[in-house]
């Protein structure tokens, strides 16, 4: 049986790496915007600030100005907030600031959108690489909020599923 291309399978082994979802948001001078990844995580909790980690692709519409306003949001989401997952993935038709239409938004200590969500963090941008097609953005987190109720939405299996207690 002939190995499919090297992409093809490590798509298709990433795919069986379940992830949370969250919602990157932003705003400031280069404007409002956000975006839906899976590829998040913490990078420390010392230092000078804890620390998160997020990969945002660098064709997305939030990309630049995530880059340019040098703050933004992560917030993950709860396993009924598919639908909010799939407007910042892009899966409707609002574009750009419209995806904020009429959603609850607060502000914490730097200014971008903070969600309703099962746990956000308000960052600082502390750095930023491109790496093949994704900015690996890191970003000093400067506020927290937590629910204390619900469980996370997780994307794997090339689809949304929900996570069950052991």
């Amino acid at each position: 049986m002939d190995q499919p291309p090297l992409r093809d399978a490590f798509i298709h082994a990433m795919s069986r790496a379940a992830a949370t979802v969250s919602v990157v948001t932003t705003d400031g001078p280069a404007g409002l915007a956000g975006v839906t990844v899976s590829a998040m995580t913490s990078v420390s909790a010392d230092g000078e600030a804890p620390t998160i980690l997020v990969c945002v692709n660098k064709g997305a519409s939030a990309a630049e100005p995530i880059l340019a306003n040098r703050c933004f949001a992560v917030n993950v989401l709860e396993h009924e907030q598919q639908p909010l997952a799939d407007l910042f993935a892009g899966r409707t038709e609002a574009q750009g600031a419209a995806r904020f239409d009429g959603l609850p938004v607060t502000r914490l200590a730097t200014g971008a959108p903070v969600l309703k969500a099962l746990a956000s963090f308000d960052c600082t941008l502390q750095s930023a690489d491109l790496v093949g097609t994704h900015h690996v953005i890191i970003g000093a987190v400067r506020a927290v909020r937590v629910e204390e109720t619900g469980t996370p939405l997780i994307y794997g299996m090339r689809g949304y599923l929900k996570a069950e207690r052991a």
